[in-house]
């Protein structure tokens, strides 16, 4: 008994004297490779750190970078276990730490070596899941909030505005007249705010389906909370119309249909019970009736009447009676019409899952895809083509190389959708997302050449 308990002092004093004494030794090697297993070119990154220590529960710290951020890993026990011996006064053993990081998710695996006194027991089982922690950081509220008015739609709201203002003037010289441009800015106001409402109510109805389709938007990820976005969202629909109805003579007929025609088929096509995004047909027609006739009828009359004197200028009467007003019309609800279809292309998965039964779910996401490069490639040239003929009839030099300039730069962007879509996987979300947005940058650059269509 007296032998045990001197044992037992003598084992207490070595591992107190070794963690007194003794310090871990800490080496990093990154080594970046590629990783092509499934075809996916991911980036991984391999930390290897080696210590010292007499008790294998010594923790590590090791920083580890990912290709999109920084993590900090904290090793709290090896995979191994490591039993000092008794008889052992003061010995030292070494243990290698490999960290293997790769864009979603880390493993740890352990490899030890014995030396004088450390008995070691190897375990056969894979090496197991570290989680990496993760630093809420808070975001600024404008940035969130530019995050959460959907920056692309936004941006082509403010082009397309100044762009049917410049069309609705007789004439180039006018285009510019200081009462064009100040009822192109007192529009841009109230309309860049509807699109914040209808494109935040979209969101905030659809948080559950966009954390499987769209996880980064700032509502999934935290940056802005529901209850805000509500607030923001109503804040944003109440000055909207407001401006629209305040002012005598800008609050043109055209200005509020524009509005209050947005406001109606965005609230129906998002909130319950109408909740129109769920049947195809009736989603399309929304998107389409918005981009295509609303905005393009409503603001190339709100021009008319508040900058040209022509006071009795109305969404209708534009539509019908006005040659130029009916083709921007035309080629934009068409070009509404691939955006709103192929937008379903990439979000099938979710869609699925909240049994929203878009077309892409219904047919397939190579149909629509192909059907949709077809339609808008098709829709190019053929406007190339017209006003490369149109450019030949022009009674002035000037009005020639306008259309001559929108047919070549027509003919171009459908040689580019048809480029650009040779490569892309319909199936594959990341690519198809990308090739959506390369349509959101030629709807920007016809908004751009819309003025000189003439």
């Amino acid at each position: 008994m007296r032998n045990w308990h001197y044992n037992l002092l003598i084992f207490l004093a070595t591992i107190g004297c070794t963690f007194c004494f003794t310090s871990p030794v800490t080496t990093t090697t990154t080594t970046t490779t590629t990783n092509n297993h499934n075809n996916n070119n991911d980036r991984i990154h391999i930390t290897t750190a080696t210590f010292q220590g007499l008790y294998p529960y010594v923790p590590v710290r090791t920083t580890t970078t990912t290709t999109s951020s920084s993590s900090s890993i904290h090793l709290s026990k090896p995979t191994s276990r490591c039993y000092p011996t008794l008889h052992s006064s003061r010995t030292l053993f070494s243990k290698t730490t490999t960290i293997i990081t790769t864009t979603t998710q880390l493993y740890a695996s352990t490899t030890s070596s014995s030396t004088s006194g450390i008995v070691v027991e190897q375990d056969d089982t894979p090496p197991p899941l570290v989680g990496t922690t993760k630093t809420k950081t808070t975001t600024p509220f404008l940035i969130a909030l530019w995050k959460f008015s959907r920056p692309h739609t936004l941006i082509g709201s403010a082009l397309a505005i100044p762009a049917l203002c410049m069309l609705a003037a007789p004439s180039f010289s006018t285009a510019f007249s200081t009462s064009n441009v100040v009822a192109a800015l007192y529009a841009m106001i109230p309309s860049l705010l509807m699109n914040l409402y209808i494109t935040g109510l979209n969101q905030i109805t659809d948080i559950d389906i966009d954390k499987i389709n769209k996880p980064n938007l700032p509502l999934v990820t935290g940056e802005l909370s529901p209850k805000v976005a509500i607030i923001t969202v109503i804040v944003s629909l109440v000055l909207s119309l407001l401006m629209g109805l305040s002012h005598p003579v800008l609050g043109t007929s055209g200005l509020n249909t524009a509005l209050w025609g947005s406001a109606i088929l965005g609230t129906m096509y998002s909130l319950r019970p109408f909740r129109l995004k769920r049947f195809p047909l009736l989603a399309a027609f929304c998107i389409v009736a918005v981009r295509g006739t609303i905005i393009n009828a409503g603001f190339f009359a709100h021009a008319r009447a508040a900058a040209f004197g022509s006071q009795g200028a109305t969404a209708l009467s534009c539509l019908l009676g006005d040659r130029t007003c009916g083709l921007s019309c035309l080629f934009f609800g068409i070009f509404g019409i691939v955006i709103a279809l192929m937008k379903d292309v990439p979000d099938v998965r979710g869609d699925e899952l909240s049994n929203v039964r878009t077309y892409s779910v219904r047919i397939g996401q190579k149909r629509i895809f192909h059907a949709m490069r077809r339609l808008l490639t098709g829709l190019f040239f053929a406007y190339g083509a017209g006003f490369a003929r149109g450019a030949m009839l022009a009674p002035s030099t000037l009005l020639s190389v306008c259309r001559g300039g929108v047919g070549a730069a027509a003919m171009v962007a459908g040689l580019s959708v048809r480029k650009q879509a040779e490569t892309i996987n319909p199936e594959d979300s990341k690519e198809v997302y990308g090739f959506y947005m390369h349509l959101w940058k030629l709807f920007y650059l016809s908004y751009l050449a819309l003025p000189f269509c003439r």
